[in-house]
C-alpha cells in the first residue's frame, strides 16, 4: 500500500515505526501481519475494549473503541478508552498486555501512541488534554502518562516520518538486536540474515 498526500495514518502505524520502522512498512506497505505470543496476548487484552460502548460510572462518562482522528496531523485510529471528566475533558486509556515493568524503549512507543490519541482529542473536542494513561493487564495497573510539549513534538515528527516511509514506499534495512525476539514478522523479515548480507557488501565495497 502506497500513501497518498491527503491519506490519514493509522495511529497505529506510529507505534510499529517508533518499535521499528522496517516492521511499520511490512505491515503498511506491504500488508504482511504475521501473530506470535505476544500479539496474540495483545489482541487478547483489547477484546475488553474493542466493542463499542458507553457507560458512567465514579462520576466519569467512560466510552471504549472511541474513534479519533486529526486532520492537522493527519491521523485516524480508534481509542480503547477515553473517560471524560464532568467538564468534558477526555483522559484517554491504552489496554497493553504485560506489565508496567517493560523495556524503557516499548514504554516510549507507549507513550507516542497515547499521546497522539491524545491530540486527536484535543482536535476533535476543543479542550486540552494533560495526562492520560497506560493499563497493564498483567499488572492491573495503571501508568500515567502527561501529555507535554517533548511528548506532542515527538508525535509530530513521528507522523512526519511515517508519512515520508509511506509515501516513498522503501523498505527499511534490518537492524538486527533485542527488538528481534518479540517481533511477529521475525521470520519474514530474516534481520540476521538480511543484515550478514549488508555487512557482506559493506566490506567488499
Amino acid at each position: 500500500m502506497t500513501l497518498d498526500e491527503n491519506d490519514p495514518i493509522p495511529l497505529s502505524a506510529l507505534q510499529h515505526w517508533c518499535y521499528c520502522p522496517r516492521q511499520c512498512a511490512l505491515i503498511h506497505i506491504d500488508q504482511i501481519f504475521e501473530e506470535n505470543l505476544y500479539t496474540l496476548r495483545g489482541r487478547a487484552v483489547h477484546r475488553q475494549v474493542d466493542t463499542p460502548g458507553l457507560e458512567v460510572r465514579a462520576g466519569l462518562r467512560v466510552e471504549r473503541a472511541l474513534s479519533v482522528w486529526s486532520d492537522r496531523l493527519g491521523l485516524i485510529g480508534k481509542c480503547d478508552v477515553v473517560e471524560f471528566e464532568p467538564d468534558g475533558t477526555p483522559y484517554p486509556v491504552e489496554y497493553k498486555a504485560g506489565s508496567r515493568a517493560k523495556a524503557a524503549w516499548i514504554g516510549a512507543c507507549d507513550d507516542l501512541q497515547l499521546t497522539a490519541q491524545a491530540l486527536c482529542l484535543e482536535e476533535m473536542m476543543g479542550k486540552p488534554v494533560s495526562a492520560g494513561a497506560i493499563y497493564y493487564a498483567k499488572s492491573r495497573r495503571r501508568r500515567e502518562i502527561a501529555i507535554d510539549n517533548a511528548m506532542r513534538r515527538n508525535v509530530e515528527k513521528a507522523a512526519a516520518a511515517v508519512r515520508r516511509l509511506l509515501e516513498d514506499a522503501v523498505l527499511p534495512a534490518p537492524t538486527f538486536d533485542e527488538r528481534c525476539e518479540r517481533c511477529s514478522l521475525a521470520e519474514i523479515c530474516q534481520p540476521r540474515a538480511a543484515n550478514d548480507i549488508e555487512d557482506l557488501f559493506a566490506v567488499e565495497d
